[in-house]
């Protein structure tokens, strides 16, 4: 189940960046499951990762890894996290990053390992350097579509954008791909993501831009409210596209910015149009609020509340549950006579209790929607925040008992 059509753009070759794809072999025969990211000489790449303090080692090595030289290669692989995995996994991990640098010709600190999969389990070092030479060999600059299938787990579809905009008289592509579908609530970003411009951005200026985009996108999304131990999403600019250097103070850094953003936000909606069994595409907006952090303590606690997002899923108007929900938020000092919830166009909540105007079946032709608006005017203040999240079906849980089988 997913919601929404999902299907792919017409992807844009990005200038200074190819992508290979192979099989491992990892969890299932044939499918493809490492996928190789070249990137050209001088190459910038920012990124985020998650807080989880049982990071994956793939997390560590590239966090280390990015702090001694500039990246050529991102490696990743899916069926295994390699997370969990103490000292062995940070010595697989390296491996890995070992046996494509003598492939390629480079060192190992300019490559940025990922993997996602099942935790715990030892990495399956040998059948993923079996695949890097088909990988490398492989390696295109318009192989996005496949890439964003090969880097899939739980999803039941690949995610990508593409976009090309005009930057001072030149042509500045950015095409990405992510995946997730399960274990996402990331204090990050997302599970993987890689969004890739052929635009000159300024250290700096690629940093601030990975670190706000992905607040705002991916760090906005919860499926279940699991951070996971493998989250990443990188940010490469190639430099390829023959404009000058862009930098904070840049009068290109805006459009850059809201091209970045709409590829940014693209990604995070197709992770929880995907969620695990999801049938309904959820936006819940808290405005009104006195503190960014009391707004998203809100919008999170309708998110995560089981109780909501079961009857999400049984389109089920029960706005008690919703409004429970913002009770217990922990927002200090609530006075409740003075908020309001509406459901879609639908006022749930004004007054301290039920809308007069409200009426059951307004609620339920809302509901019966597979994309639904929750908005929570707090009436404390004006700071506005905005998570997105799915419902919870009977597929979850079915997903998720099988996930090793």
């Amino acid at each position: 189940m997913a919601v929404g059509p999902g299907t792919l753009p017409e992807f844009f070759p990005v200038k200074g960046v190819r992508l290979g794809i192979a099989s491992a072999g990892i969890k299932k025969p044939g499918r493809k499951d490492v996928v190789v990211f070249e990137l050209a000489p001088g190459s910038r790449v920012a990124g985020l990762f998650t807080t989880n303090q049982f990071c994956a080692a793939p997390v560590t090595l590239s966090r280390k890894h990015l702090t001694e030289k500039a990246p050529r290669y991102l490696l990743i692989n899916t069926g295994n996290a390699n997370a969990g995995t103490g000292e062995r996994g940070m010595k697989d991990a390296l491996a890995c990053c070992e046996a494509l640098a003598q492939h390629a010709g480079v060192s190992a600190a300019e490559v940025l390992p990922f993997s996602t999969g099942v935790i715990g389990e030892p990495l399956q070092v040998q059948k993923i350097v079996s695949a890097l030479p088909e990988a490398l060999v492989s390696a295109g600059d318009n192989r996005w579509a496949e890439a964003a299938s090969g880097i899939m787990t739980t999803d039941t579809r690949p995610k990508g954008e593409s976009v090309r905009i005009d930057l001072g008289g030149h042509t500045v592509t950015i095409s990405g791909i992510s995946k997730g579908a399960g274990m996402i609530r990331p204090n990050m970003a997302t599970m993987l993501g890689f969004i890739a411009t052929d635009a000159c951005i300024a250290p700096e200026a690629l940093q601030a831009l990975a670190s706000e985009l992905g607040e705002a996108s991916f760090n906005r999304i919860t499926i279940d409210g699991d951070t996971s131990t493998n989250d990443a999403c990188m940010l490469i600019a190639s430099g390829q596209y023959g404009g000058p250097e862009i930098t904070l103070d840049s009068p290109h850094l805006p459009a850059l910015r809201d091209a970045l953003k709409d590829v940014y936000l693209h990604l995070a909606h197709a992770i929880v149009r995907d969620g695990e069994g999801a049938t309904k595409f959820v936006t819940i907006q808290v405005s009104g609020a006195a503190a960014r952090q009391e707004a998203l303590d809100v919008a999170y606690t309708v998110a995560h509340s089981p109780l909501v997002k079961t009857a999400l899923f049984a389109s089920d108007p029960n706005w008690g549950r919703i409004l429970a929900a913002v009770g217990r938020a922990g927002v200090a000092d609530l006075d409740v006579s003075l908020l309001e919830i509406h459901l879609g166009d639908v006022c749930l909540v004004r007054d301290g209790g039920r809308a007069e105007d409200y009426s059951e079946a307004r609620g339920q032709a809302v509901m019966d929607q597979e994309e639904i608006t929750i908005a929570i005017d707090l009436k404390r203040g004006d700071v506005c925040e905005t998570v997105w999240t799915c419902d919870f079906s009977h597929d979850y849980v079915t997903i998720n008992a099988d996930y090793r089988s």
